[in-house]
């Protein structure tokens, strides 16, 4: 098979012989699908109509020395299978199913591009403030169920106390989109932003001055050994009983339990939730509750996202290098 080249436009380029597609949502989207083919006519792609587990990642990917991965496993044991692997490009964020330590040891080199789903992920945390504090849910559920609710005040989010946890590319296009709202806008973070918080006038926080601070209370974490269960019951009990909670980021991050026990006893006014524990979700007593706003991880899906992402990996495969495993610690 002859070395398939693509040009990138500074004159650099990247060489391979074949080319796997193994992130389903290119699979199974068509446009997508031409991205690629317009570059690579020899790429290859799996019809599985699912996610690929391990077995069937390594199957697919045996003839191929580059591959474009969405959330399927790059673990050891996939590595190992693959010796003739060498170049990843990452398809959406999100990086919790690569072992990064096993892809330096077999010199695998990884390509990734930040931030690439920002904007959608924070349109749809956007509409779900709005939703949030004009208890759309529950009068949506009620008029569904034959009953014609009368009045039931809301809140505007102009003016509203906005709390930011995790204040990295979506966080700051929150910020940018919240500004015709007037909003004091809280951020928390592990890093430092200074510069970003004194130009759009962002106060920084502590963590627990942001949970008691929040009117809408807004999560941008990655999902990490230190941010798994970090919304545990007692988080949760410190939050403002009027408190909106938004959740675009990742599951396994908010306990749901413990948050369902929040609003069946009215200790939270709403939770507007796009990712869970478990996907497709299974906690139905949560995903029913009046004051739940639920939808089946959409944050990047987009018709024009999901042409950036595929853009975005496919120039990735030209300065993929090899990474240090710290660098993608919390991405």
């Amino acid at each position: 098979m002859t070395t398939t080249t693509l040009e990138k436009t500074a004159g650099a380029a990247a060489t391979f012989k074949q080319l796997g597609i193994c992130a389903d949502h290119v699979n199974r989207h068509p446009a997508m699908r031409q991205e690629v083919l317009k570059i690579y006519p020899t790429a290859k792609f799996h019809d599985a109509g699912h996610r690929l587990n391990e077995d069937e990642l390594i199957e697919f990917l045996q003839d191929c020395d580059a591959a474009i991965v969405g959330f399927e496993p790059v673990t050891e044991r996939v590595l190992s299978a693959l010796p003739q692997l060498k170049l990843i490009a990452k398809y959406g964020n999100g990086c919790e199913s690569f072992d990064f330590a096993a892809m330096k040891r077999h010199d695998v080199r990884f390509g990734y591009t930040w931030g690439v789903n920002k904007l959608a992920v924070a349109e749809l945390a956007l509409g779900f403030m709005l939703m949030g504090l004009r208890w759309v849910m529950p009068l949506n559920v009620a008029m569904r169920a034959g009953e014609r609710p009368r009045l039931r005040n809301g809140r505007f989010l102009t003016g509203r106390v906005v709390g930011i946890h995790g204040c990295g590319n979506i966080g700051k296009e929150i910020v940018r989109l919240l500004q015709p709202f007037d909003c004091t806008i809280l951020a928390c973070d592990i890093k430092d932003y200074s510069d970003f918080y004194k130009q759009w006038n962002v106060t920084p926080v502590s963590f627990d001055e942001l949970l008691v601070r929040s009117e809408v209370l807004t999560l941008h974490l990655p999902k990490t050994h230190l941010t798994r269960g970090l919304y545990s019951r007692e988080v949760l009990s410190r939050l403002r009983k009027d408190c909106v909670l938004i959740n675009t980021c990742r599951g396994e991050i908010v306990d749901e339990d413990a948050l369902l026990e929040r609003l069946d006893s009215g200790d939270l006014a709403a939770a507007c939730f796009d990712v869970f524990a478990i996907e497709p979700a299974q906690n139905d007593r949560l995903l029913n509750h009046p004051n739940m706003l639920a939808a089946p991880h959409i944050g990047a899906s987009t018709e024009e996202t999901r042409l950036i992402l595929v853009r975005a990996a496919l120039a990735r495969l030209n300065d993929a290098r090899v990474v240090e495993p710290e660098e993608f610690y919390g991405v």
